[in-house]
């Protein structure tokens, strides 16, 4: 997005009528779509949870409470679960939520076009008992299931059917792609990618209202300075994130404050490990564990916390933050910054003096991603790894990483579940219909496939951690990623507004309160 776009965008954000209940709020990523079977990323997920419900959603302590069904209570010996639904429930086109929905909504989100139908790896059928009670059948016990399907939102199906849009789409638009009828505590009423997108209060929402919004306005702020001046100036209510080199003006400036958290999401670099060549033609050295190794002992993590995140992140060892169900304390120590090992390794594996190759990273998406990227580059430089920087809005870079067009990458993946099976499967398990839906580089081991059932179904939470451990164990011996740090929170707000900051960075509305 260009600077101008950026001045549209505002001028479209304040020509509306300005008042103490309009809550307008500023983001680096635009939300890439309003399907929320389509992406599996956390600006669409998060966005759409003010629009969207599923049968459960999590509370501000991020405990599971529920949602459009009422209770739930596991089938025999592990073979499902049954959710009762809530009664009296309408979308926000009058239609009313029933069974019937709940069916074609893990048809449409379990289907091969869907972002996220490595949720229902374990399901085998979805089962309409009646109007107002759905029973979901697993393969095998899964204790956390309701835990892993709080973002897993419902569509009505008559309306989906009259419109098209029967199955999601990633790629290209469908009718759900730019509109949205949900049963959430707001309703979408404009939509303009890349510049505003507002939202209304559904009059009929079944929940207790909490909040005292009357129109809540999306813009797309990709500046990070433009997006500062705009708080700075009362131009909009929320920004998120703060850069870091900026959050002690925010917090010293009349009248707006920062909210400081840890978010749960671990930034990572990602490898080509499947593919035979780089992109310009040479083999490809990511296929050998110790250029894997080489890399993690190139990188200085310590300056990268020091000096582009100010002290505001936490080094990170595995796929998920300390203190995440699941966690291993064995495997809780990083490679440590060792140029001598890097450059053996290298020559061990055969590249004495280096090799040339193409490093992707988004622009947009995770705080001062840009910037870390370019520190990378640099240090990898140190060890004869001569990367050539491709950084793009995050709107480009998922289609270009499922097109395979990468050599070496970053991403940040936060646990849906707050548990260490998630990462392993979505970003380890082997690639296929419904698990390693985000195994970008083809990583693939028997053992970790053999090991997320285990995870997934064991109720003996000794011999569950055990499984977590061995997967953890090889995941590191493997090097499948690197992982870098934890991302901080930082949000700017204006004084006068209360929201709550969730560490999976999900703006509720519901609970904002403005003076």
């Amino acid at each position: 997005m260009t600077r101008p776009m950026f001045a549209v965008a505002m001028a479209a954000a304040l020509a509306f009528p300005a008042g103490a209940e309009t809550f307008r709020w500023a983001g680096t990523t635009d939300p890439q779509t309003m399907d929320p079977h389509a992406v599996s990323s956390a600006p669409v997920l998060g966005f759409l949870n003010n629009v969207y419900e599923g049968l459960v959603r999590r509370g501000p302590d991020m405990a599971i409470e529920p949602s459009l069904a009422t209770s739930w209570e596991p089938i025999g010996e592990g073979e499902g679960w049954r959710f009762t639904l809530r009664e009296g429930v309408t979308f926000h086109d009058g239609a009313e939520f029933s069974a019937e929905d709940v069916v074609f909504s893990y048809e449409r989100a379990a289907s091969e076009a869907s972002d996220v139908r490595s949720w229902f790896a374990p399901v085998s059928e979805v089962v309409a008992v009646d109007d107002f009670t759905v029973d979901i059948m697993t393969t095998s016990p899964q204790p956390l299931f309701p835990d892993s399907i709080a973002n897993w939102m419902m569509l009505d199906a008559g309306w989906a059917g009259a419109n098209a849009a029967e199955r999601p789409s990633r790629d290209t638009e469908n009718f759900a792609t730019r509109n949205a009828n949900g049963t959430g505590a707001f309703r979408l009423v404009e939509r303009q990618p890349d510049l505003l997108t507002v939202l209304e209060p559904f009059e009929g929402w079944w929940g207790e209202v909490e909040h005292d919004v009357t129109r809540a306005e999306f813009t797309p702020i990709q500046n990070s300075a433009t997006a500062v001046a705009a708080l700075l100036s009362g131009e909009v209510d929320l920004i998120e994130p703060v850069p870091v080199q900026d959050a002690e003006r925010v917090d010293a400036n009349d009248g707006t404050r920062v909210i400081r958290g840890i978010e749960s999401r671990v930034i990572m670099l990602g490898f080509a490990h499947d593919h035979e060549t780089l992109r310009n033609g040479a083999a490809n050295p990511f296929a050998d564990v110790r250029v894997r190794r080489a890399v993690a002992h190139a990188v200085n993590v310590p300056a990268i916390l020091q000096t582009i995140m100010r002290g505001s992140a936490e080094p990170a060892s595995q796929l998920v933050a300390a203190g995440t169900s699941g966690y291993s304390p064995a495997h809780d120590a990083r490679p440590d910054l060792d140029l001598d090992a890097a450059r053996a390794l290298l020559a061990e594996a055969g590249y004495p003096d280096g090799f040339a190759f193409d490093f992707s990273c988004t622009n947009d998406r995770y705080l001062n991603d840009e910037q870390v990227c370019q520190a990378i580059v640099a240090m990898l430089a140190q060890v004869g790894m001569t990367a050539t920087l491709d950084a793009m809005p995050v709107s480009n870079y998922w289609p270009e990483l499922r097109a395979d067009n990468f050599d070496m990458y970053l991403l940040g993946w936060s646990p849906g579940t707050f548990d260490a099976e998630h990462p392993i499967r979505f970003l380890v398990h082997t690639a296929g219909e419904r698990l390693g839906t985000w195994n970008f580089g083809g990583y693939s081991s028997a053992r970790i496939d053999a090991l997320l059932p285990v995870m997934q179904s064991e109720i003996d939470p000794v011999a569950r951690q055990a499984a977590m451990e061995e997967a953890a164990g090889i995941i590191q011996d493997d090097m499948v990623y690197v992982p870098l740090y934890v991302q901080p929170l930082l949000w700017g707000v204006r004084e006068g507004v209360e929201v709550t900051q969730r560490p999976d960075n999900f703006l509720i509305l519901r609970w904002v309160r403005m003076e």
